[in-house]
């Protein structure tokens, strides 16, 4: 499957930001400026993506996307607004990468000869060491 995001500029005009005031701590500073940023992309309106596309994304992003199909993406990791906007930026682009990396389907393997002898060999030591055991607590019965 092809990646959508060879061209990433044609992505920012159909981005919206909203900003507002970040939780936790951070005393006067957090009470004064709005440093997080909430990046918010239209699936199902896009003009960059296919409608196979939106489909993948939809399926794969269910939790993230809301009822009007919007993919949305906080971030208040940071006391700059700006360094969160492309914090936000990076984590979008980071999503539409790991939608679009295929998985590899497992193929289900057996163990090799020296798995089995070390397993064998650790089940038998074992083993002895609870016949040890039994041994020398016959003398106190």
């Amino acid at each position: 499957m092809r990646l959508p995001i060879t061209d990433r500029d044609s992505f920012f005009r159909e981005f919206k930001f909203q900003t507002s005031r970040s939780s936790g701590p951070g005393g006067q500073h957090v009470n004064k400026v709005s440093s997080r940023v909430e990046l918010r992309f239209n699936v199902r309106e896009s003009q960059l993506l296919t409608d196979d596309d939106k489909a993948l994304i939809s399926e794969k992003l269910a939790t993230r996307i809301n009822n009007e199909g919007i993919l949305s993406i906080v971030v208040q990791a940071d006391r700059s607004q700006l360094k969160n906007k492309q914090s936000a930026i990076e984590k979008f682009f980071e999503l539409l990468t790991q939608v679009f990396t295929p998985v590899k389907k497992r193929r289900p393997t057996k163990p090799g000869r020296g798995a089995r002898e070390r397993r064998l060999k650790a089940k038998r030591i074992s083993s002895e060491k609870k016949i040890r055991r039994k041994s020398s607590t016959d003398w106190n019965d």
